[in-house]
């Protein structure tokens, strides 16, 4: 067998953890997964010490296909064996990397919580490796959350590369949009900085949920769309009030690339 592609994370999980992202990905995705032929794929990469996050994936997309299946991949082979126990009827756990070890291609590859401790110029490199491994309309999914899953911001790609980057967030949690800049994926957390797009956008966000401060007594709900509605006049937004609601906003990626050089 080859040596698998990659390094060990630190494998910290918690049940619940992906949540908000996993709902984002069975309505985002759910179209490409129904029509998939045969049972669609979807790969948990770097599940962790434990297997809470490829459980519960199974569980969110099989809401959007029930035909769905998840197979874990873990570079760490004692995770590997501690999660067989688990394995049923759709969900399997394997040894591997970033090579995407399934005999089919993908229809989805999520990665959470894993580039975020790899170097940035290692970023684009792991990005097109696994967007080669995708199905055809297959996705990736990568970026960061804390460890209870309140914050969220993650990249959406093709096989053509990204699209769209996802801020979500527990409402109430929220002192100001800014507050999620520390849960920004590795292609964008070291260009927080003045000069950049994703700082750019941070700080037009802040201004707005300031300026939405009178909607806070009708709840943080209704002060994020009005900050997100106000955002959207100069900003290219991808969803709508629908997901607004969630506590989620997406943005072009072509909006927040960083800058070269």
């Amino acid at each position: 067998m080859n040596r698998p592609v990659g390094t060990a994370t630190r494998g910290t999980t918690n049940p619940n953890r992906l949540r908000r992202m996993d709902r984002w990905i069975a309505h985002a995705h759910g179209p490409a997964l129904r029509r998939a032929d045969g049972a669609p794929v979807a790969v948990d990469l770097g599940y962790g010490a434990a297997p809470w996050t490829a459980v519960e994936l199974l569980q969110r997309l099989r809401t959007a296909d029930p035909r769905c299946e998840v197979v874990g991949i873990e570079i760490d082979p004692a995770r590997v064996s501690a999660a067989k126990p688990y394995e049923r009827a759709g969900l399997a756990f394997r040894h591997g990397g970033f090579e995407v070890p399934t005999a089919d291609r993908p229809t989805l590859i999520r990665a959470a919580n894993v580039l975020r401790q790899y170097d940035e110029p290692e970023v684009a490199a792991v990005w097109a490796r696994l967007c080669g491994r995708l199905a055809p309309g297959g996705l990736l999914v990568e970026g960061t959350c804390d460890e209870i899953g309140r914050r969220h911001v993650w990249v959406a790609l093709g096989p053509e590369g990204p699209r769209t980057v996802t801020f979500a967030t527990r409402l109430g949690s929220l002192e100001r949009p800014s507050d999620l800049a520390e849960r920004l994926p590795k292609a964008l957390i070291h260009r927080n900085v003045p000069g950049e797009p994703v700082h750019a956008f941070l700080r037009d966000f802040d201004r707005a949920w300031a300026a939405a401060a009178p909607y806070a007594s009708l709840g943080a709900r209704q002060r994020w769309i009005k900050a997100v509605t106000d955002l959207a006049d100069t900003w290219p937004l991808a969803d709508d009030r629908r997901r607004w609601r969630q506590g989620e906003v997406t943005v072009k990626w072509a909006a927040l690339a960083p800058n070269s050089g």
